[in-house]
């Protein structure tokens, strides 16, 4: 490690992509640098504790998002990246007047602070904490293509940076909290290096009032589909429920959601709103999700196969790429009847192919490094920069 360096980490106010941006605020804590935060604090200090130096955006109403495909990802600019960047553009400036960081890393969908730090000459990492951008599932389609380059170009005009910055990606860094043996390598015109680093996980607050299950000699199976797909998991559930019925003694399973959404669950599943993921996932013989790559990737880290049932924005081409990988099996939140669900599980449960393929994925992450390979690239990163060097797409620094 060189000297100590200042660094502002900046979020959005969702889970999946709080979790690991703290997982490597504590490494890079652990090794002498100066972390602050600036967000909805909220939503971060429960997370982050006490001691934690967090910069508060203020907390925004996030406007629920509707549709599938194209039309989703448009409700996803509309109802959120683009009114939140408008939102925190002025406390994330007057977080980066108050520190002084060395480095920014934000978040790959809080776009301001990319915004803020280029307009101020400060050098920016990206957190790629999704994998939409890495596929550009819309390449193909140019009406779509040309809408998301007008919210980019709103939110730049905004901030009032130049229109060649793109905040999805900085020219400096982005870190890809996957592998391409999962996702596949990154697309060549990005405008600056990607460091793949697998999952970044850590110490995460324990979870007041979770029972454990008894331990059984059946599979424990977790069923979890977000915290942003509440309105649309009703259905989703009862059909879930139904297909544990029919498997019956065969297993046991953890279904996240309000125990007074679920009222008479069968015997061998238990219902909780919230769950110790982490901890439970040595336990866990399955993981039925929506996608999200945070839930994805955790289960694959621990080698545990996966049934996907995408909702919307990146879940889709995750569901493809565990598929792919050859690390579980993908069927539809809309349309799975119970048999299917059924079906579907027993085959992860039961078909040592799907373990070891998600063993494969395992050894992917540990190769890549997770939370030290990550920090050890923002220390590389500030290093080269102190130096006067800044390091090309193809990992060479220049003067």
């Amino acid at each position: 490690m060189g000297p100590v360096s200042r660094l502002l980490i900046a979020v959005p106010p969702l889970t999946g992509h709080l979790n690991p941006a703290s997982a490597l605020a504590a490494e890079l804590t652990r090794r002498g640098h100066q972390v602050c935060w600036v967000g909805s604090e909220a939503v971060l200090r429960p997370v982050l504790g006490p001691d934690a130096v967090v910069h508060p955006t203020g907390s925004r109403i996030l406007r629920e998002q509707s549709g599938h495909g194209a039309a989703a990802v448009a409700s996803l600019w509309q109802r959120f990246l683009v009114p939140y960047t408008k939102f925190t553009l002025p406390a994330v400036q007057r977080a980066v007047d108050a520190v002084g960081p060395d480095l920014v890393l934000t978040d790959q969908q809080m776009f301001a602070g990319a915004l803020v730090a280029h307009r101020g000459g400060l050098p920016w990492a990206s957190l790629v904490t999704t994998t939409m951008e890495l596929s550009r599932p819309f390449r193909e389609l140019p009406a779509v293509e040309a809408e998301l380059s007008g919210h980019l170009a709103a939110v730049r005009a905004r901030a009032g940076v130049a229109a060649d910055v793109d905040p999805r990606f900085s020219p400096y860094l982005s870190l890809a909290l996957t592998t391409p043996q999962l996702s596949g390598p990154p697309p060549v015109d990005l405008p600056g290096p990607v460091a793949y680093t697998g999952p970044l996980l850590g110490t995460r607050p324990p979870v007041p009032g979770f029972a454990a299950p008894p331990q059984t000699d059946r599979p424990l199976v977790l069923v979890s589909t977000g915290t942003l797909a509440a309105d649309l998991a009703g259905s989703f559930h009862r059909r879930v429920l139904a297909a544990l019925a029919l498997l019956g003694d065969r297993v046991a399973a953890i279904l996240v959601a309000p125990p007074d959404a679920v009222p008479d669950p069968p015997p061998q599943v238990s219902v909780a709103a919230r769950v110790p993921v982490l901890e439970l996932m040595p336990r866990l013989a399955a993981v039925l999700t929506h996608g999200g790559l945070n839930t994805v990737t955790e289960a694959l880290a621990h080698g545990v196969p996966l049934v996907v049932a995408p909702i919307r924005h990146d879940q889709p081409i995750n569901a493809r790429d565990v598929a792919a990988a050859g690390a579980g099996v993908r069927v539809s939140f809309a349309r799975a009847e119970p048999a299917r669900i059924a079906a579907a599980l027993a085959a992860v449960l039961e078909d040592g192919s799907y373990r070891a393929g998600a063993g494969r994925v395992r050894a992917s992450f540990a190769a890549a490094g997770g939370v030290p390979a990550a920090a050890a690239q923002v220390e590389r990163l500030v290093q080269l920069l102190r130096n006067g060097q800044q390091p090309l797409s193809n990992g060479i620094p220049r003067p």
